[in-house]
């Protein structure tokens, strides 16, 4: 069964994967968080080609991820700055790039997330803010729930 739009399915992760799988975003986003900010900026990082960066930070635009401001007007242009929802996948990337220097970068690590005050790499985890500990296998696990259900107010 081929899947078109993970929009309606229960998953969050399918439903994450709606607005962030596409593997041109999570770069579009990576850059974003380096700074850039104008088409231009983006096309020449990523090699890509315009008519689907286009598309691409048009999606994430309507993802809630990344927020469309004009900053000419003759010509028209804009910029693309991250928005909370687009702030709050930092973590997500910082993970992701962990994971592939640890399988895949044979070479050694081309990128690295270093503290900026005593320059001393970052070794990420992922934490459990109430407990304070480590979310693995040994400690926490997965379950599938009913959604919550928003109900009328019956004051």
């Amino acid at each position: 069964m081929k899947h078109t739009s993970f929009q309606n399915m229960r998953c969050p992760i399918a439903r994450s994967l709606e607005h962030v799988g596409e593997w041109w975003n999570i770069l579009i986003l990576r850059d974003a968080f380096r700074g850039l900010t104008r088409f231009d900026e983006f096309q020449k990082s990523l090699g890509i080609a315009p008519s689907m960066l286009t598309r691409r930070l048009n999606a994430l635009v309507h993802a809630g991820l990344l927020a469309r401001n004009r900053y000419c007007e003759h010509p028209p242009r804009y910029e693309y700055v991250l928005t909370d929802s687009g702030r709050d996948f930092k973590p997500i990337l910082v993970l992701l790039q962990e994971w592939g220097n640890r399988h895949f970068s044979p070479e050694g690590a081309s990128v690295v997330t270093i503290n900026r005050q005593t320059g001393a790499l970052a070794q990420p985890l992922l934490i459990d803010s109430i407990s304070g500990l480590p979310i693995d296998d040994e400690v926490f696990t997965t379950e599938i729930r009913a959604p919550a259900r928003n109900t009328p107010d019956t004051n």
